[in-house]
């Protein structure tokens, strides 16, 4: 117990003699399968820097360098608890490899037939085309009021204000009301 504690504080520490970057590479599978199963074989380990202790690795799709981001610290410990004297630190995850381009699309042997649309589709597009293939007719002309705001025949319409307002106001000179 205390030659694991030992080991895990040299480790942290970076003071534990890296292991071969192979063995670490190629044991890379077996550590991802079992710290993280639903991502093997979707992730390939490309390199390993002993002196900094970074893991360089590339999954094959977006969502799944997410999933190695969130599971990182857990794949740390797994690499260290199975290679003791692996000293991995870091988990760099890669852009997603770029997939196999697709075969060029062949062109179809005979023209795609379209079936004939529906009568009631027919009669509804007619209907559409002619409703929007007329002019617009001219916009009715509006009436004008006259200048003072009432209208022709004189019935009450108009503008209302308050009686404060209108009492309110006081001439230039000081006096309202013809009062001094």
């Amino acid at each position: 117990m205390l030659d694991a504690a030992i080991g895990t504080m040299m480790t942290e520490r970076g003071l534990a003699v890296p292991v071969a970057d192979g063995s670490v590479l190629a044991d890379f599978d077996t550590v991802l399968a079992a710290a993280v199963s639903e991502l093997a074989g979707r992730v390939q380990a490309t390199a390993f820097d002993a002196e900094s202790g970074r893991r360089d690795v590339v999954p094959d799709a977006p969502a799944v360098g997410t999933k190695l981001r969130w599971n990182a610290p857990k794949l740390i410990a797994a690499a260290n608890e199975k290679m003791p004297g692996a000293n991995v630190r870091a988990l760099h995850v890669l852009a997603p490899a770029p997939a196999e381009p697709a075969p060029p699309p062949t062109a179809p042997s005979a023209p795609v037939q379209r079936p004939d649309p529906p009568e009631g589709y027919r009669e509804a597009l007619a209907a559409h085309r002619a409703i929007w293939s007329t002019p617009p007719s001219p916009p009715a002309p509006r009436a004008r009021r006259p200048p003072n705001g009432s209208s022709a025949a004189g019935s009450g319409s108009r503008r209302r204000t308050s009686p404060t307002a209108a009492s309110a106001t006081v001439p230039v000179g000081g006096v309202r009301d013809g009062l001094p």
